[in-house]
Parts: C-alpha cells; sequence; structure tokens
C-alpha cells in the first residue's frame, strides 16, 4: 500500500495540478546578499509561513549570527495587568508589516548584519528567581558568541538578568531606558525582583555606569513628593515626559549621545513610554506620553553609540484588539536593529 500511494503522488506531481506548486518555501527572500533577508510579500502571502520575526529564518542557536531577535514569555514580575508573556508571539505576529529597508534612514540592516529568529527563552513561568537565572544562562551563551540580542519581553523584570550576563562581558554599561515609570524601586511587596525593580538591582550589582543613563518619558502619579530622587542620586538623566511634550526629540538625543560616549551601552524600550492612545496593549499604562515618532527619534538618535543589546518590553496585547501595540513594537525593533554597529546606510 505504501509503494502504490509513493507511485501515485509521484506522477500526481510530475502530470497533475500539484505539479506547478513549490514543495517548500525559500528560505531567503531573492537577493543578492549573502545574508538572510526577510520574504517579500510580493513573493510569499504575509500569513504564510512559520510566525517568526520578520519571517526571518528560525535557528536555535546564536552561532553565526551578528544579530538575533530572541523573546522571553514572562510576566508573573509585574503587578497590574499581566499579559506580556503573549507579548513575543504577538510580536512576531505583526512584524510580517516590517519590511528589510529602513525608508526613513536609509538604513539596510540585512545587507549589512546577518541576523535570524532564534526562539524564546524557556522561563520558568511559576518561579521568577528560577527564570532569571535562566535568562541569565542563556544571555551568557549568546553575547559569548559576539551576537547582539534584541530582545522581545516579557515583562520588565527580564532587563535584570539580560544586563546581568551583559556586564560579565562588558563591564558597566550606558543604557537608555524609555518607559512611563524609573523602575528603581527597592522591593515591590516584599520582593527584591520583579518589573518595578530592575535597575536598582543594576545599580547596587554594579552593572551600569550611572553617569551614562538616560531615562526618558517618566510621568504619572508617584508614591512619593520627589518620585524620581532616587534616579537622580546616582547621577541618571531624568527626562520627564512632560519636558518632552510638543517637541523633537533630536536635540535631546544628541546631548544623550554625548552622554553615552564611547563605551558599550543597551537600550530597553518599555512600551508604556508611548502614550496609551497610540500602544493600550501593556499592564500599567500612563496618560499623556511620548508619540510613536518621538520613540523613533530616541531609537534613530542612538545611531554611533555602541549598541550591545537591546529589549523591548511589557507589550500585552489582548488589551489591544487591534495589534497596533504590538506592530508598534515590532517597528520598533526593527529601528533598534538599524542602529546596530556596523549597519550600511544609503
Amino acid at each position: 500500500m505504501a509503494r502504490l500511494l509513493l507511485r501515485y503522488s509521484g506522477s500526481l506531481l510530475k502530470s497533475g495540478p500539484l505539479r506547478d506548486l513549490p514543495l517548500s518555501l525559500p528560505q531567503r527572500a531573492a537577493s543578492s546578499s549573502r545574508f538572510n533577508m526577510p520574504k517579500r510579500a510580493q513573493e510569499v502571502a504575509r500569513p504564510v509561513g512559520i510566525c517568526s520575526m520578520m519571517k526571518l529564518p528560525v535557528q536555535d542557536s546564536p552561532e553565526g549570527l551578528d544579530a538575533a531577535f530572541l523573546g522571553i514569555p514572562l510576566d508573573i514580575g509585574t503587578s497590574n495587568r499581566p499579559g506580556a508573556r503573549f507579548g513575543p508571539r504577538h510580536i512576531r505576529g505583526e512584524s510580517v508589516m516590517v519590511r528589510a529597508y529602513n525608508g526613513g534612514t536609509g538604513a539596510s540592516p540585512f545587507e549589512s548584519l546577518m541576523v535570524a529568529d532564534i526562539g524564546d527563552v524557556n522561563v520558568n513561568v511559576f518561579d521568577l528567581k528560577d527564570s532569571c537565572d535562566r535568562i541569565r544562562a542563556y544571555f551568557k551563551k549568546v553575547v559569548s558568541t559576539g551576537c547582539v540580542p534584541l530582545t522581545m519581553g516579557g515583562d520588565h523584570t527580564i532587563t535584570y538578568p539580560i544586563l546581568q550576563a551583559m556586564a560579565e562581558k562588558y563591564g558597566p554599561m550606558g543604557l537608555v531606558h524609555v518607559d512611563a515609570h524609573a523602575d528603581t524601586a527597592d522591593t515591590m511587596l516584599g520582593s527584591k525582583i520583579g518589573h518595578g525593580t530592575p535597575f536598582r538591582r543594576a545599580v547596587e550589582e554594579g552593572l551600569l555606569d550611572c553617569k551614562r543613563v538616560a531615562q526618558i518619558g517618566l510621568r504619572g502619579s508617584t508614591y512619593d513628593p520627589e518620585g524620581y530622587a532616587w534616579s537622580r542620586e546616582q547621577g541618571f538623566r531624568v527626562v520627564t515626559a512632560q519636558e518632552c511634550w510638543l517637541r523633537s526629540l533630536v536635540p535631546l538625543m544628541e546631548e544623550v549621545k554625548q552622554q553615552m560616549g564611547d563605551g558599550p551601552m543597551y537600550i530597553s524600550f518599555d512600551i508604556d513610554g508611548i502614550d496609551p492612545a497610540f500602544a493600550p496593549g501593556t499592564g500599567t499604562p500612563e496618560i499623556a506620553g511620548l508619540y510613536p515618532s518621538q520613540a523613533l527619534e530616541i531609537i534613530r538618535g542612538c545611531r554611533g553609540m555602541k549598541v550591545v543589546g537591546c529589549d523591548l518590553v511589557e507589550v500585552a496585547p489582548q488589551y489591544d484588539t487591534t495589534g497596533n501595540t504590538a506592530l508598534t513594537a515590532a517597528n520598533l525593533l526593527f529601528e533598534m536593529l538599524c542602529v546596530l554597529p556596523n549597519v550600511k546606510y544609503a
């Protein structure tokens, strides 16, 4: 019976209606590039194929890559609305709308770097400390290869173990942190680890070069009259959302570029830094935030800095039925890729 089926299938492929169909999808779009190239929608329909970031090839190792997209589907460190564990999946889904070239800046990341999607960290959704250990161990392996991680969260807890792994290789790092919240609490309900504490822990452990830290977009009600005093006491530059209202942030980023200098730096972007009118799919929204165009100015302003890693966190897609929050996140991750060292510009 098996032989008959094989013969029948073979005859169909040779002479039947199936002969004109492709037996497999191409691994790369047609291009003269030796790098991985996202598939074009003119050649492969957007709903078709494995749901990877920008429809890039998926591999289980960072070996051979200059940069990699990866997910950390963890949200047990969140304090309000859960759901960021679904962020990576939805960001990947919406990323089919992101194309290979940056029409705004002329960046051609896929003609410059070998990039792939390396899947997700296998977190423990019942144990936050164990998850942090797993994340740290995973990122130590990633950065040991020289690959730059572009991470999809997940709640902001994940940045703490990432910074631990990064600092082990690079030493104390600069940081551009975009967020509605400073995330410098000492404890949350008695816990030292949570999405409101990562940068307090990072300072305590010497993971950050505090004179090279900029926090942008902070806003909302606070628990103390001077809600950002601790950040300023460490030497962070604090730029509240109110200081950003109705203005271009290009001049600000010129100053931040001087602040970062030539040392290694990390970008951590909480989607709630953007006003919830544009990005409602998040766990702790605050009104009167940044515009998406200002988010682009911040990330594009990091061009020329020694960016060694990035994350985009706190996308909780179930609170945004339009998908626009995840779509915005996918675009911002692409913009981060575009400002990595060695990316060519037209």
